[in-house]
């Protein structure tokens, strides 16, 4: 993204998704769109994962409960899209700062265990919270009247709300791509290779570790605020613990090292996903042999595979 190649790269790429709609039949913008968000939802985890070193189980917690409040919002208030979407923001934030404020204070395993504990704990709230969830059932029948800030738009074409998805999603990836590249995402860094040696500066890891958690819920709630309306319903699967895994599985496909790594996994996988099932019903045993392969032979994700194969071409090429 730095270099000059790179960004006209990202330039044609982000000019395909735009035209995608004129030039490709609804059902790929199905797709396309579910890749968005879940490459949101990727590069969200991807924050705490591999920039801070901090291996989460309960994301989806977060994801469901921004489903949830655009889900609610929209149904018995009728908010613009855009406001329902500020509120899934703040309430995956909120609720990774409480859940962070305990998960932080543990490494390696243990916090990995506890944030499972903690996303099954949302799980049985939403599943069993009936009067408020509408339980197993989740929460339908809702529409998406307007978008907000007095922009007229279509959003129950899929095209339209496709292009209220990616233009969302850019902001919301240029953001975390700032926020990466500042003076805090090196101190994340750092505290990925060495907490002691970041402690011993003088910097309050905890801190810095739950200020990564809270701004990964926030993105977190955000991309399950997008999906709420794309699915039409919130439903308790959104939240989960096995939806958890997704996220985890996208970074390490797209490559935890890179910041676009997560979206490539979010593409590798729904494409795969949608590639097996039209052709098995047994598509989970052929996805989990496609996807293990990928793992045992491309350690730095594809993006990382892909960057060091140019790399080496260069290297060849160079006199």
């Amino acid at each position: 993204m730095n270099t000059l190649g790179g960004r006209i790269w990202l330039a044609a790429l982000l000019a395909v998704l735009i035209a995608l709609p004129w030039i490709a039949p609804f059902f790929y913008i199905f797709i396309a769109t579910q890749i968005l968000i879940l490459g949101l939802l990727a590069a969200s985890f991807n924050l705490i994962f591999g920039y801070t070193g901090m291996l989460s189980f309960g994301h989806a917690a977060f994801y469901g409960i921004g489903a949830y409040a655009t889900a609610m919002l929209l149904q018995s208030m009728h908010w613009p899209l855009l406001a329902c979407l500020l509120v899934s923001f703040l309430a995956g934030t909120i609720l990774a700062l409480v859940i962070g404020f305990f998960c932080v204070r543990l490494d390696q395993v243990y916090f990995a265990m506890l944030t499972l504990a903690f996303g099954m704990m949302v799980f049985g709230v939403v599943h069993q919270w009936r009067s408020v969830t509408n339980g197993s059932d989740g929460i339908s029948g809702f529409t998406v009247g307007s978008l907000g800030l007095g922009i007229k738009l279509t959003l129950g074409n899929p095209a339209v709300y496709y292009h209220v998805v990616l233009a969302i999603v850019v902001i919301a990836g240029l953001v975390l791509y700032r926020i990466c590249g500042s003076s805090f995402g090196m101190i994340l860094r750092a505290i990925r290779q060495n907490p002691e040696r970041v402690a011993f500066c003088g910097l309050n890891v905890r801190r810095y570790r739950l200020a990564a958690f809270t701004i990964a819920g926030g993105f977190a709630g955000l991309a399950g605020g997008l999906m709420a309306p794309f699915l039409r319903i919130a439903s308790p699967e959104l939240a989960h613990w096995t939806m958890s895994a997704e996220p985890v599985l996208m970074t390490i496909l797209g490559g935890s090292g890179y910041f676009l790594g997560p979206f490539l996994g979010a593409g590798i996988f729904v494409l795969l996903e949608t590639w097996i099932t039209s052709l098995t019903q047994a598509w989970m045993l052929f996805l989990g042999i496609i996807l293990a392969l990928m793992v045992m032979f491309f350690r730095g994700g594809a993006l990382g595979t892909l960057i060091d194969v140019l790399k080496t071409r260069r290297r060849r090429t160079e006199p």
